[in-house]
């Protein structure tokens, strides 16, 4: 598969999830036990959730910028 598809269902895919998971994580900011936590709890929950999309995305990422074969 050339680099150029790779990169495009990648990009759609990427879009894709991260729309997806900023509508959970926004669920799960609003969540009463989050509201009523501490201030630097909260600080601590908002800095993860706002980091733990890269995870998921890491392979993607790697298998679009692989070379192309050949």
């Amino acid at each position: 598969m050339p680099k150029r598809l790779r990169k495009f269902i990648g990009s759609v895919t990427m879009l894709a999830f991260v729309t997806v998971y900023a509508l959970v994580a926004m669920v799960l900011a609003q969540a009463r036990p989050v509201q009523t936590a501490s201030w630097y709890i909260q600080t601590l929950i908002y800095a993860a959730l706002g980091m733990a999309w890269i995870l998921p995305m890491m392979p993607l990422i790697k298998w679009m910028e692989k070379p192309d074969e050949g």
